[in-house]
């Protein structure tokens, strides 16, 4: 018999309501936005950020109706019906915060705050306040990662050994860009590592050990991580990520009767392979995401998966859970905190 995939299964665009979305900076945004205009029902109502006149811009190109002269006028918008916070890290808390308490839907780019405590804030203000709270991974809501859930579940690749996941890219160093300033949420793991240790925990949820090896570079933000994650169940996962590496950016989870790997860039619509079997009497089946040419026009799957959720009067999404997501930032936390402690020994 040959090995077959199970098919993905997505809410359908056409199907989930309408959101009137008001978007939070105009960054990431433009590629969200274009997603969502391009590839959802969902529709972008209102923007507001920081320079009025790149904001007009903005909002011009992506055929947006209004520009609104501050967060506290948007969130207060009664047309806006989801806010979408695309600004630097050091900003999403009170930013989503201000959402909330307006009694907004929020989708929170990656990572959802600057620490575990602030996304807790976040996640548990949402919950009080009866409104769904996401943190924009949008790796969660691909195909490819429903696949993956799908033959998980099946136990297809008999028990989890390992977790391997990595995202890093050389990047010049600029005192002014917000990657190489602390203040600004710079570093490899909020900005990269979020991704690697996102699947990591997709598949194993949250580990009892963890071990980090990295390198603090100018301004004390960290620019090499690497993680080594242990687990209840005895699986372990590894995850890397850097400012000074090219990384393969791909991902792999190894069990004890077969594999699943991820293409490049894992994180966006790539493929997603499955092979069963050792050395010599293996057999491999692929599922490659061809819908879009350009990979961030994947950003409309979570943007759909965020509509259905409203439209179930969820508070969190299901594959990807507030503790999930607060785990991860959890992670983070140590391994920061552990790179700038090598950092002062060493100084």
């Amino acid at each position: 018999m040959s090995l077959t995939l199970p098919a993905p299964s997505l809410p359908d665009p056409t199907a989930v309501p309408a959101l009137r979305w008001g978007v939070i900076g105009t960054g990431i945004a433009g590629k969200f936005v274009h997603a969502i205009h391009a590839h959802t029902a969902q529709r972008a109502v209102a923007v507001t950020a920081r320079d009025r006149a790149k904001t007009e811009a903005f909002a011009a190109e992506h055929g947006i109706a209004r520009v609104l002269p501050s967060i506290e006028a948007l969130v207060a918008d009664p047309e806006v019906d989801v806010v979408y916070v695309a600004t630097p890290h050091p900003l999403h808390r009170d930013q989503a915060l201000a959402a909330i308490a307006a009694g907004k839907h929020v989708l929170i780019e990656k990572p959802i705050a600057m620490s575990a405590d602030e996304a807790r804030e976040i996640t548990d203000a949402g919950r009080a306040a009866g409104v769904l709270v996401m943190e924009a991974m949008w790796t969660r809501y691909l195909p490819q990662s429903d696949v993956m859930r799908r033959v998980l579940a099946d136990g297809a690749i008999g028990d989890v050994r390992l977790v391997t996941a990595d995202f890093g890219f050389t990047m010049p160093y600029l005192p002014e860009h917000r990657l190489w300033n602390p203040e600004l949420g710079g570093g490899a793991l909020l900005d990269a590592g979020v991704y690697p240790l996102s699947f990591a925990a997709s598949v194993l949820g949250a580990p009892t050990e963890i071990v980090t090896r990295g390198d603090s570079g100018p301004g004390g933000v960290d620019v090499r991580a690497d993680l080594l994650l242990s687990y209840a169940s005895g699986a372990r996962a590894f995850a890397s990520t850097s400012l000074q590496t090219a990384l393969p950016v791909t991902a792999a989870v190894l069990g004890s009767s077969g594999r699943i790997e991820i293409g490049s860039p894992f994180f966006g619509p790539s493929s997603i392979s499955v092979t069963i079997g050792g050395v010599g009497s293996s057999e491999t089946t692929t599922f490659t995401d061809s819908r879009f040419e350009a990979v961030h026009d994947g950003l409309g799957y979570q943007a759909t998966a965020l509509a259905s959720y409203v439209a179930e009067g969820r508070v969190e999404s299901p594959v990807h859970t507030h503790d999930d997501v607060v785990g991860v930032m959890h992670v983070i936390d140590v391994a920061r905190a552990a790179i700038s402690a090598d950092a002062s020994t060493s100084a």
